[in-house]
């Protein structure tokens, strides 16, 4: 009974309303906030663990101080 009651006071108020005009409301900014916010959260978790990774980079071939550089290819080149 009293959802019947409910809705026959919302139904006036829904007949005030533009109907050309159609915007997000309260309810589009809410979901807007909490996807922002999830993505700020998201962020700074991923800068959090990328900043705990010690990556240490394996010296290049090609430079002229490794033993293995491009000696060894240019006998293979050669034979």
């Amino acid at each position: 009974m009293s959802a019947h009651l409910a809705l026959t006071q919302l139904v006036p108020l829904a007949e005030e309303l533009d109907k050309n005009k159609v915007t997000p409301g309260v309810l589009g900014f809410v979901v807007f906030a909490v996807l922002a916010l999830a993505v700020w959260a998201l962020m700074k978790s991923m800068n959090r663990h990328m900043n705990s990774i010690s990556f240490e980079e394996a010296p290049d071939p090609a430079e002229p101080g490794t033993p293995a550089g491009k000696a060894g290819e240019k006998t293979k080149a050669a034979s």
